[in-house]
């Protein structure tokens, strides 16, 4: 029997297992996965200590901390040292992104995805190309590192970002995603924790989770990381690495600032730490700051696709990689890809070498500024600014919305949108807030009508 009496004790959870049957932590797991599901457990709320626990359900201390522990690696729970475990804020959020293409009444503003229009040139390179006599080499298997032509358009590429490096330290990769995860997955292990900015692209989050890696909230000061909350992360929470995304940032669309930029690399060079940094979005900008790894190429992996500047199809992206984790990282792309599609590496090798690249990314940012002057009229007062040519925006809601019910109220209203709880990572309560996406309605008509559609809920 528990050794006290818990019956005016205010435990905040307090699951019955006479109905249960199976061993009795795998009950248990399920009972705090089911009430955080159905909302019973908000995003923040504190769980019992496990010991208070043990002894409400006259259990072992070790069954609790093992249904933690679970509930944690499932991405449930967010454990704060010497502040407890609480249910994280993400715990109930959907983290898959994608359009929606089975509703062709809905304005799809959610998943970013570039409007259409470069994808004819990128058409037309392919075209040429399989008309070529060595055309069906095309389809067969590449090289695992790519060719010295891909690589060397990798570098080209970087320099359009202010960042100089050499062929040798170019890896390709079949796209960002491919690039994020392999780099989590060769240079991180089940267990470590890697800190990021408190609201962070979910994809990251489905990798980390996949791959048993944690990650953590550090402390920002108006959208910018802070020195301090990295020395603390660091210190206390035994970080082991950090993901940042500079260049309008998802969610929240913020550019971080150059001395922030050159803080990050100042402590990764001093800690040691390493740095995998997500450059998806920099070539959008018309004068981009140079990326972190300009200032610690040997301290960060510096990731820059294709797909939101060309084309989304185009799956392919360059890797920058310090000298000590090229050989992890090569074997992962390996192991995960055996190697990327020479058709779509020489049709991006192409783009870059003459020049072609850079009319599309110029066509994309024109078209990207008109869009954001439609956002900012019609949702002046909750949009938060944002470069013109930044392809997501981020909303402030009124007090009495959250994400989640904005969500499926915009959803009714027949637009797409998606809720910050979607991008929370930690404890804390969600933002109360949705991103949108500029770029995704196919023609500025249908962007005009979901943003006043997304007007008019905001003001009732």
């Amino acid at each position: 029997m528990p050794v006290n009496s818990f019956d005016n004790y205010p435990m905040n959870w307090k699951p019955d297992l006479s109905k249960t049957s199976g061993p009795k932590y795998m009950a248990l797991a399920k009972l705090l996965e089911e009430d955080i599901r159905c909302g019973k457990l908000k995003a923040g709320t504190k769980l019992p200590p496990q010991r208070e626990l043990a002894d409400f359900l006259d259990l072992n201390l070790s069954t609790i901390s093992k249904v933690y522990k679970l509930c944690e690696q499932k991405g449930l729970l967010s454990a704060a040292v010497g502040n407890g475990t609480y249910v994280s804020s993400d715990a109930a959020a959907e983290h898959v992104l994608l359009c929606q293409k089975e509703n062709s009444h809905m304005i799809e503003m959610g998943a970013i995805v570039p409007f259409v229009t470069g994808n004819l040139k990128v058409k037309q390179y392919t075209e040429n190309l399989l008309k070529k006599p060595d055309a069906l080499q095309l389809f067969s298997y590449g090289a695992p590192e790519g060719t010295k032509r891909q690589r060397q358009a990798g570098v080209v590429w970087m320099q359009k970002s202010g960042f100089c490096t050499d062929a040798a330290h170019i890896v390709p990769a079949a796209g960002g995603q491919n690039a994020l995860m392999a780099a989590l997955g060769a240079l991180f292990e089940i267990g470590d924790k890697i800190g990021t900015e408190p609201m962070t692209y979910p994809g990251v989050k489905t990798a980390a989770k996949l791959l048993g890696i944690h990650l953590l909230p550090v402390q920002c000061d108006r959208n910018e990381i802070t020195e301090a909350g990295i020395r603390y992360a660091l210190q206390n929470e035994n970080i082991k690495g950090l993901y940042v995304i500079p260049d309008y940032q998802n969610p929240t669309a913020h550019i971080m600032s150059l001395e922030t930029r050159k803080m990050i690399a100042d402590v990764a060079r001093e800690k040691n730490l390493l740095v995998i940094e997500d450059g998806i979005n920099n070539l959008l900008e018309e004068n981009p700051m140079p990326p972190i790894a300009a200032f610690a190429p040997q301290k960060v992996v510096y990731i820059s696709s294709l797909s939101k500047t060309i084309s989304p199809g185009l799956r392919t992206a360059f890797i920058h990689v310090p000298d000590p984790y090229h050989e992890k990282l090569v074997t992962a792309l390996y192991s995960m890809n055996i190697s990327i599609s020479p058709l779509l590496a020489t049709v991006s090798a192409a783009l870059i070498e003459d020049g072609t690249a850079d009319e599309i990314i110029a066509e994309r940012q024109k078209g990207i500024k008109e869009r954001n002057l439609i956002i900012n009229e019609a949702l002046d007062g909750f949009v938060t600014p944002g470069g013109l040519t930044a392809p997501l925006r981020y909303i402030q809601l009124p007090e009495y919305f959250t994400g989640k019910s904005f969500e499926i109220c915009a959803r009714q209203a027949g637009v797409e949108v998606y809720g910050a709880e979607r991008f929370s990572v930690g404890n804390r309560p969600p933002q109360k807030a949705v991103r949108i996406s500029v770029t995704t309605p196919p023609t500025i008509e249908e962007l005009a009508e979901g943003a006043r559609r997304l007007g008019e809920l905001l003001r009732q």
